[in-house]
């Protein structure tokens, strides 16, 4: 992605934070005030944070992040299998006991799956990929199930990036974000 397509993609990104967060009462938005017509381009796909940073090249990112999360597996999993092995040639199963195989076609649909009947969490030892919470270690979860092994005791040095907690408490209301330093 070139510097002016991330430079739209952010502004972009930050203009619908703005509307997301602006408060307005039901009366003064109109279904008719806004022009949703034109051609739009996905820029990024993150809904697991670090995956598409660690197992897509380079060359694939904009193709990666084009890609309809139903053409994900297809498309990149035999990718991102051959780099898990190339990052944990020792693999055979990690903590959810899912071989390369199979945790990397999971991996390479990037997608936030949320679960509405169960705690939302990326994963806590029982419920697996049912939401993020802010306070989620998403990277430590990530890093466990790639270098862990099936108990996650293998590779300790490996498993954590040692940073536990978010430098300031979230919010206990919405949207639940801790306040600016």
């Amino acid at each position: 992605m070139t510097f002016s397509n991330k430079f739209f993609a952010t502004l972009t990104m930050l203009l619908l934070c703005v509307f997301a967060f602006s408060s307005c009462d039901d009366d003064e938005m109109m279904d008719d005030d806004f022009d949703f017509t034109g051609v739009y381009d996905q820029a990024d796909q993150k809904g697991r944070p670090a995956i598409n940073t660690v197992f897509v090249s380079e060359s694939r990112k904009d193709e990666f992040n084009e890609t309809t999360p139903s053409a994900m597996g297809a498309a990149f999993a035999s990718a991102f299998e051959a780099r898990l092995l190339a990052l944990n040639a020792g693999y055979t199963t990690n903590a959810l006991g899912l071989d390369a195989t199979t945790f990397t076609s999971v991996l390479a649909t990037d997608v936030l799956s949320v679960a509405t009947d169960k705690p939302t969490t990326f994963f806590d030892g029982t419920n697996v990929l049912t939401g993020r919470a802010l306070a989620d270690d998403v990277i430590d979860v990530e890093l466990l199930l790639i270098f862990g092994g099936p108990d996650g005791t293998a590779n300790p040095g490996l498993t954590s990036d040692n940073v536990d907690a978010n430098d300031k408490a979230f919010s206990t209301s919405f949207p639940y974000l801790a306040s600016p330093w």
